[in-house]
This record gives structure tokens, sequence and C-alpha cells, in this order.
């Protein structure tokens, strides 16, 4: 006999993951950005000012893919290139001022859409599926941000 489906707890993850990534990115589409734009930029929100090279390990992103996104949020004009302050060495990635403004309306989407999809739990619920999830990530070394 084989398993059914929904034996598998990969099944129901992904199941659900779909549907809350795709609505958030439906949302994030209505402000001008792209799920990886939006990764990329609550990155530099909490950096400041940073260099490629440093948000290539933090996002866990190849380089060609940061540079990728860096050039596309240039053109959009909510990223800036520069170099960096004296006696340090390389280019710098930062917000512009809309980029900042754009921020927290995009994380107020974020909470939003989490807030849709999970209220269906109990607080004390929600609060171990987060520590039951971490711990699986933690415990397969899963470092590498999600942004499809």
């Amino acid at each position: 006999m084989i398993s059914d489906l929904g034996d598998h707890l990969g099944y129901w993850m992904r199941t659900v993951s779909n549907a809350v990534s795709l609505r958030f990115a439906r949302q994030v589409e209505t402000e001008g950005a792209t799920v990886a734009e939006w990764v990329f930029l609550r990155r530099l929100y909490d950096a400041g000012a940073i260099t490629p090279a440093a948000l290539t390990e933090r996002m866990g992103m190849t380089k060609g893919a940061i540079s990728k996104l860096a050039d596309r949020l240039v053109e959009k004009q909510l990223v800036e290139r520069g170099e960096m302050a004296r006696g340090q060495r390389g280019q710098r990635l930062a917000l512009t001022r809309a980029g900042r403004a754009l921020v927290p309306r995009l994380a107020a989407l974020a909470d939003r859409n989490d807030a849709d999809f999970f209220d269906v739990l109990a607080p004390a619920e929600r609060d171990e599926l987060g520590r039951l999830l971490r711990k699986i990530a933690a415990g397969r070394n899963l470092t590498e941000i999600p942004i499809d």
C-alpha cells in the first residue's frame, strides 16, 4: 500500500506555503515590487549602507543575483550605489528616501498576510508552529532566504 498525499507533512506545508506566498507576491506587486525585492529592501532597511558582498552573505544568494536585484532597485530609484566611507574599500548599497518609505508599507502587507492566513490558530499554536518551523530550518541548516 502506498501512502496518500495527505499523509505527508511536506504536502500540507507546500499547500499552505504556496497560498501564503502567492497572495503576498500579488500584494507586493501592487506596490511595484517583487518578493525578492522586498527581502532585499528589508535587509537594507536594517543594515543601512552595506557592501554587496555582505548582503550576499546575509541573504544566502549569489553575487550575480544580488547584482541583478540591486540593478533593478537602482533603476526603480529605491536603492542607491555609492562608495564606502573614507578608509573603507568597495561599493555600498543603501536605500533611497523612496526605498526607506516603501519598506514599512511592504512590512504591513507581510504582517496582514500572515495574520489573514494564520488567524485560524490560537496565539499559542501560532507560536508553537513558528518554533517548530525554526527548529526544522536550524536542524537542516536551511539558511538561504526564500524569495520565490
